[in-house]
């Protein structure tokens, strides 16, 4: 597994914000950054690939999916990333930032917390058309001959791209008549606290206390988006990270259980077991197998 930490200060396209934007692979990228991409990588950036034409699959962490016309892949910071291999003629365009170019913006965008666990987005055939515009002027924007333009005018036309793909993930994914804005923005802020401290044992009283709310009300909003409880949550969230050392990485069950915040490995063993469904040994040896096919 791949590592991508400075890789988009080298692929850079505007000297005030970080970012990146690639129009049909106009912009031909370094051969080492080339090796890193086309191999299974951890994103230390936000990813987005619109797909105007085609049909393109991709790999999000343990998770494999295809979009087709009009549709988006995206991939967010400490994701590991796969691109499978694809007709790079396709009408494409390929975008990156970072958090700190989030931090300008003057919106917010809760689809990058990604409640619904997913990393592709849809759009109807007039948002498609927006989308194609926004895109088409903003890689105008960064590639233009002569001075660079402002970063306001970078970061505005960012904020309206961004805004659309927002809408166009709640609109996809979330169910009519569920949720309010407000239960949404807690599950996004326990989505958060967790992420924020991944590695700590947590407490889900806690983490309730933060968040101003009762147990019971944590309960009822995490369970509401996700179908588990919080400490399913945690728990899941846990064995996913496992899941993604124990792939990309060579490491011990010891060594794991410590990284992740387990004092005792054979808990840890035992929690992956009945989580994944099976040993720790039993993972890797499928992993192996599967490597030599």
């Amino acid at each position: 597994m791949e590592e991508t930490i400075g890789l988009l200060e080298k692929i850079r396209h505007h000297d005030k914000v970080c970012i990146a934007l690639n129009e049909n692979c106009a912009i031909p990228l370094p051969d080492d950054v080339m090796r890193i991409l086309v191999r299974p990588h951890r994103l230390s950036f936000y990813y987005f690939q619109y797909l105007e034409k085609g049909t393109a699959t991709f790999k999000t962490d343990l998770e494999e999916f295809t979009i087709n016309d009009g549709a988006l892949a995206f991939g967010l910071p400490n994701q590991i990333f796969t691109k499978l291999p694809y007709d790079k003629n396709m009408p494409q365009y390929a975008l990156s930032f970072d958090e700190n170019t989030l931090t300008l913006l003057p919106g917010s965008y809760p689809f990058l917390v990604n409640p619904f666990n997913v990393n592709s987005i849809s759009f109807d055939p007039a948002s498609q058309k927006r989308i194609k515009n926004l895109l088409s002027g903003l890689f105008q924007l960064l590639h233009a001959p002569g001075k660079q333009k402002k970063a306001e005018v970078i970061l505005a036309h960012l904020h309206a791209l961004l805004t659309e793909y927002n809408a166009g993930y709640f609109e996809e994914y979330q169910s009519q008549g569920i949720s309010t804005t407000s239960k949404l923005s807690k599950y996004i802020a326990f989505k958060l606290a967790v992420e924020n401290s991944l590695t700590e044992q947590h407490d889900v009283q806690s983490i309730a206390e933060k968040l101003a709310l009762t147990s019971n009300t944590l309960y009822g909003i995490v369970k509401e988006y996700s179908g588990v409880s919080p400490k399913e949550w945690i728990t899941n969230r846990l064995m996913l990270e496992a899941q993604r050392k124990l792939q990309y990485s060579t490491i011990s069950v010891k060594e794991l259980a410590y990284e992740l915040g387990f004092n005792d490995p054979g808990y840890f063993s035992r929690l992956f077991k009945k989580s994944t469904g099976k040993s720790v040994s039993r993972y890797l040896s499928e992993l192996q197998d599967l490597s030599r096919n």
